[in-house]
């Protein structure tokens, strides 16, 4: 088979261009421009385009499917020639279900938390020595790709995105993979660019839970009115599984999981990651994974790449990176880092990176999403309001939007990072969230210079 990746440099395209050419298939692609950490993970592979840019000419009938990246245009002459020769044409998430039609899938949907969720049933799985299909959103250790596909495998495992599938393909990512057992985690409004109403976007997590096949099953997060709805719409065949957030303990600034008279010790924390063991735990469950495989499995669990992740710490403070960026992850991430180091000081800072995030009229979902924190700041780059042509914002919309008493805003992150730099960091906690990386700024650096000599975290 000879598959021709559109825009191969794509985080989720270049993770399933290594999972098919690993799987044995002749792969070749292209893109305009390709970066780190996807441009040296191709060429380790002998998957690096030759060149930047389109080349049409290398588009023929000897290739047998298209995969068609989000980062490519509609009029893309690549793609141009690829139709009218009649190519087969997928999106990357059609292209998955393609490969798993014949197999058990799972998929983990919700506007938060579908990667953790997504991550520890892939943990628990592996660490039961079961082997599966997957593909997740961010890095996790003990898996060398984020997407893999193999011929003998029965089970799939999907982190199921709302976001659109590909140029000309308009359909969320989580509607293509049909699933068997599907996963709502909660539902806040989130791509505004493509969902321009509350409505509108519940609606497409609604759609999802009718696809879910035949006697399959739908696992929800109780506490969402919208999510109860949803379930309570399904087909008669649908078996709805409601959750709530496990039992646990917090002792000495560790959680510990509560279930039939024992403890287990957690590397994670935060009320959220509670609700998401709970979803994970029924998602194994239904595949065949007992209480005592689970809880053994989810001691060792570490948590994705850049999901609540330390960048460095001391006796005395913490240094988090977070990759929240909407309203709910803010508020959740906020809370789950107060609440467990209590005695400590919080400071928060976000980047208003997305779309969505910087856009005027969205703005007052943020209000109070950062209220547990005793210190928070707020940045955002001018610039990327222009490049992506939206209204600009001036730095009281925003200060007034959080309403967040004693909050900051900043536009130059050098001011930000000299402030923050001037602090006394003793029994503090920086929690950095952020999908960008605050106009250039050495994140893990900066970390170190604060804490000083780091000491592992306990």
């Amino acid at each position: 088979m000879h598959i021709h990746f559109i825009a191969i440099g794509g985080s989720a395209m270049h993770n399933l261009a290594i999972a098919l050419h690993k799987k044995g298939y002749l792969i070749t692609g292209s893109d305009d421009e390709i970066f780190e950490p996807s441009k040296g993970r191709l060429q380790a592979y002998g998957l690096l385009p030759n060149q930047n840019g389109w080349q049409p000419e290398q588009i023929s009938t000897d290739i047998d499917a298209i995969i068609l990246g989000m980062h490519a245009h509609p009029d893309n002459p690549e793609l141009k020639r690829a139709q009218e020769l009649g190519l087969k044409i997928y999106s990357y998430p059609e292209y998955l279900y393609e490969q798993t039609k014949d197999k058990t899938r799972v998929v983990i949907g919700g506007s938060h938390g579908k990667t953790s969720i997504t991550s520890m049933i892939m943990h628990v799985l592996k660490t039961n020595h079961i082997d599966f299909d997957y593909m997740v959103g961010a890095r996790l250790e003990g898996f060398e790709t984020m997407v893999s596909l193999k011929e003998d495998t029965k089970i799939a495992v999907f982190e199921g995105d709302e976001y659109l599938s590909s140029p000309i393909d308009r359909r969320p990512k989580f509607h293509l993979y049909q699933p068997h057992i599907a996963l709502l985690s909660g539902i806040a409004w989130d791509h505004i660019n493509v969902f321009p109403t509350f409505e509108n976007y519940v609606e497409q997590f609604r759609i999802f839970a009718t696809q879910i096949e035949k006697e399959g099953s739908l696992i929800y997060y109780e506490d969402d009115e919208n999510l109860r709805q949803i379930a309570a719409t399904t087909s008669d065949d649908t078996e709805q599984i409601p959750y709530k957030e496990h039992e646990s303990t917090v002792t000495d600034g560790v959680t510990y999981l509560n279930h039939d008279e024992q403890k287990t010790r957690l590397q994670v924390f935060g009320d959220h990651n509670l609700q998401n063991i709970a979803g994970a735990k029924l998602v194994c469950k239904k595949l065949g994974i007992n209480d005592e495989q689970f809880y053994s499995a989810m001691s060792s669990f570490k948590g994705a790449a850049r999901r609540l992740e330390i960048l460095s710490a001391n006796e005395n403070g913490t240094v988090f990176y977070d990759f929240a960026h909407s309203p709910s992850k803010l508020k959740a991430t906020t809370a789950a880092v107060k609440k467990q180091f209590s005695t400590r000081q919080l400071v928060a800072v976000i980047e208003l990176h997305t779309y969505s995030s910087l856009k005027k009229d969205f703005l007052p979902q943020y209000k109070n999403c950062m209220d547990e924190a005793d210190e928070a700041f707020v940045f955002f780059n001018p610039k990327n309001i222009e490049h992506k042509r939206l209204s600009p914002i001036s730095k009281a919309e925003a200060t007034a939007a959080f309403a967040s008493e004693g909050l900051q805003v900043f536009t130059k992150p050098e001011e930000l990072f000299e402030q923050l730099r001037a602090k006394n960091w003793s029994h503090k906690n920086l929690l950095i969230m952020t999908s960008g990386n605050f106009s250039g700024q050495d994140l893990k650096a900066f970390a170190k210079e604060i804490t000083g000599d780091p000491v592992p975290f306990q």
